[in-house]
This record gives structure tokens, sequence and C-alpha cells, in this order.
């Protein structure tokens, strides 16, 4: 038996035997820089991605009073068009641009790219779920709100 048939059964196997539906999932938080130069950080969102499923969804949430805590001249308005901009991408079709043709998993690798604006993608996480919905939900009211 190979290795991967074995972490497969291992996840599909609850702890009594009982068969599960769960698949792999990554994560990323969305975090608002208001000022490269000082670092400080407000987490605004978490993009959620499950190859098994073809999931891709960003879910988002900005706490303006904590942003304009940390730079009083944020604009707060564009911030949000740029989470707007993640979530669109996520959902891809027309309205993500020509992006929003491609495959979930290049979509979501693109969109976790390290990069030095405003807006900018945390480390990818690793995780096992149910519901890769829920879970994107339970992240933002977790790690977010």
């Amino acid at each position: 038996m190979s290795r991967v048939r074995r972490y497969s059964e291992a996840v599909t196997l609850g702890r009594v035997g009982e068969e599960r539906d769960r698949a792999v999932f990554e994560y990323a938080l969305l975090r608002v820089v208001p000022r490269l130069e000082r670092g400080e950080c407000v987490n605004a969102g978490v993009i959620v991605y499950c190859q098994e499923r073809a999931f891709l969804k960003a879910r988002t949430f900005l706490d303006e009073e904590r942003l304009l805590a940390l730079d009083p001249q944020a604009d707060a308005s564009g911030v949000r068009r740029a989470l707007e901009a993640v979530e669109a991408m996520c959902d891809g079709g027309a309205r993500a641009g020509a992006a929003g043709r491609e495959k979930p998993g290049q979509r979501f690798r693109w969109l976790t790219a390290p990069r030095s604006t405003i807006v900018q993608p945390g480390p990818v996480h690793g995780g096992l779920t149910e519901d890769p919905d829920a879970e994107a939900e339970r992240l933002l009211d977790r790690l977010v709100r």
C-alpha cells in the first residue's frame, strides 16, 4: 500500500473508524498594512482554498476603527475596494477580469504570493475540513473579527 493511499485513508477515517468526508484545505489571512515602513497590520480577511472540492473563497471584514488607530490618514475606502477585488478574484468569472478564467488553485497561488502593498496575504496554512465554506466563516470569526 502506498504512503499516499494510507494518508488518504487516515484522513477519511474517524477515531472510531467511521467514515468522514473531510478534505485538505489551505488558507491565508489578508492583512492591511497601512504604513509599510512601520510593519503594523490589521487582519481583514481570509482566503480558503480546497483543491479536492475546487473551492476558493475570500471572506473579508474591515474594522475601520482599528485601521485608523494605526494610521489616521489611511484610505479606508481604497482598502475596502482592494478587499472586494480579492473576493471577486476568488469568485472568478467576468467580474475578476482575465484572471477569473484561471483555475481556483492558480488564483489562490497568485493571491497568496508575497507583495509589498497595503493589502497583503499572510503565510499559507493547512488543515482538514468537512465544509470549506463554513471553514472560511469560522476562520474569519476566529482570526479577523
